[in-house]
Formats: C-alpha cells, sequence, structure tokens
C-alpha cells in the first residue's frame, strides 16, 4: 500500500502526574527532512528519537515537537523571586501614580512580569521515558494511518490515469495497423505523378521506402510502453515507498510517448499522443505526494 507523505498524528497522555502532548507533522520533501522540537530534558534522547522516528517515516518534511509540563494535581513547586517582584511592583506603582491610575491590579501585573515566578524543573533522571517512548508510537501510529488514506486516493487516481494511457495504447495499435500501407501507398501514387517525367530505380525505390517505413515503424515503442505500463500497475500494487521507482518508470513510460508522436505521422494517432501526454503529467504531479 503506498502512502502520501502528507501526514499529522497528535498524542496526548499523562504520566507520573506529567503532561506529555506529542505532535507529528508530515509534509512533502524529495529525501528524509527531520526537524525535532524537544525539552532540554530530552536532549541526551534526541539521537535514539531521530532513528526511532526516520525508521518508520521513510521520506518527507517531518516535523515532531514533544512537549512536556508537570499537571496541575501534581506536587508542582512554585518558586517566587521576591526582590525581582517588589521591583516590579514599585515600578509598576511609579508608573501608575504618574498617571492617576490608582486601579490597576499591581499584584497581578508584577507576578506576570518574566522571571518573577519559577516553577519546579523536570529531572532527566525521573522522566517516564517509557511513556514518552509510547506517546511517540501513538502519534506515528496516527500519521501513517494518516498516509496511507490519503496515498490509497493518490494510488486510486494513478491507476485511472494509466488506463487512460493503456486504452490510448490501443488507439495507436488500432489505427497503426494500416498506417504504414497507407503511407506506401501515398509514396507510390506520388511516384507514379512522376514517372513520365523522370526516369525511376524500382529497386532503389523499395530499398528507400523500406528503409523510410522502417523509420516509422513503431512496434518496439508499443511493447516497451505496454511494459512500462504492466511494471507501473505492479510497483504501485505490490511495493510500499515506491514514489522515487514510479518516478523513474513514468520517465520511461514518457520516452515511449514521445517517440510514437515523433514517428507516427497519423493525425489520429498524434491526438491520442496529447492525451496520453496529457495523462502523463497528471502522474508526474501526484507522483511527487507518494512515499
Amino acid at each position: 500500500m503506498q502512502q502520501s507523505m502528507t501526514g499529522y498524528g497528535r498524542d496526548e497522555r499523562t504520566s507520573q502526574n506529567l503532561s506529555i502532548k506529542t505532535e507529528i507533522k508530515a509534509l512533502n520533501s524529495k529525501f528524509l527532512d527531520f526537524s525535532p522540537r524537544i525539552p532540554k530534558e530530552l536532549s541526551d534522547k534526541e539521537s535514539e528519537i531521530r532513528n526511532y522516528i526516520t525508521d518508520q517515516i521513510k521520506r518527507g518534511k517531518v516535523m515532531l515537537t514533544i512537549e512536556l509540563e508537570m499537571s496541575s494535581d501534581g506536587d508542582l513547586e512554585v518558586q517566587v523571586d521576591d526582590a525581582r517582584f517588589t521591583a516590579y511592583y514599585r515600578k509598576f506603582s511609579e508608573l501608575a501614580a504618574n498617571v492617576d491610575n490608582h486601579n490597576s491590579d499591581l499584584v497581578k501585573l508584577a507576578l506576570q512580569a518574566p522571571d518573577v515566578i519559577k516553577q519546579q524543573e523536570l529531572d532527566p533522571e525521573s522522566l517516564p521515558w517509557k511513556d514518552i517512548k509510547s506517546s511517540i508510537d501513538e502519534a506515528i501510529s496516527k500519521c501513517v494511518s494518516f498516509r496511507r488514506q490519503e496515498g490509497e486516493a493518490l494510488a486510486s487516481k494513478l491507476a485511472e490515469y494509466i488506463s487512460n494511457i493503456r486504452n490510448g495504447l490501443k488507439t495507436v495499435e488500432e489505427n497503426d495497423a494500416d498506417r504504414t500501407e497507407n503511407i506506401r501507398i501515398r509514396l507510390q501514387k506520388n511516384l507514379d505523378e512522376i514517372k513520365d517525367r523522370v526516369q525511376v530505380d524500382e529497386n532503389r525505390f523499395e530499398q528507400e521506402l523500406i528503409f523510410y517505413l522502417e523509420r516509422l515503424d513503431i512496434t518496439e515503442e508499443k511493447v516497451r510502453l505496454k511494459q512500462h505500463l504492466d511494471y507501473f500497475d505492479e510497483v504501485i500494487n505490490k511495493e510500499e515507498f515506491a514514489g522515487k521507482k514510479l518516478g523513474f518508470i513514468s520517465q520511461e513510460i514518457g520516452r515511449e510517448i514521445n517517440t510514437i508522436g515523433s514517428k507516427a505521422n497519423h493525425a489520429e494517432i498524434q491526438r491520442t499522443v496529447v492525451m496520453m501526454k496529457d495523462e502523463l503529467e497528471k502522474i508526474k504531479e501526484q507522483i511527487l505526494n507518494i512515499v
């Protein structure tokens, strides 16, 4: 099953009076671009977290955010810097007096000033790493589930575009059956019109005609195009994380379509080639979203 590179997962839980919030966002990127935002208390775990994420999310711009906070029902130790609080309060009082404002809640303002209240810092040694890792697991699981749902929709659209190209190939094959014969007849007719005025070597003409028709022959291109279409269907149905491979196959499909168009010399085939190119551009655009 294919995965889209766009995904989102979030998990919230409480462990040992610690609130754990984990969020993963994934966007399109040619390679794996991992950007973690984690508390300083988990800095020694960053490498492990990075490896853990990259093992499961193979490609895309991945942003991980982990927030750790002591829950309100825990034993939260709060420290107040008395000197800093007093300094802020006095300054605010002076400013209030200058504008004759005696109704301001100066205590609240002073408590909210920078560095007045210091909450208890988390101890890295006592963090419930097992529960934090479980939270990361859950966020990853939700993100991957999201990506698979999106990937299923993308795969359905790609199958539709490939089917349209396959139908176009059938149209090419139907029109190719009498294409070379029509070219032969047209050239022979033109030759008959000038025979009375110029001397024509019939053997040389046949040789040149065969060479010309061989240059216009698209049998190999039709066979290779069908093989590429079959391989595309096989990869998208059986392989996971196949975005890059599907991109390479689509390039080969485009090469055969272009060659058929350049050799066609047939109005209906040319119109069909334009349709197939349009479907191929849709494929290339959607493949950019596949992991």
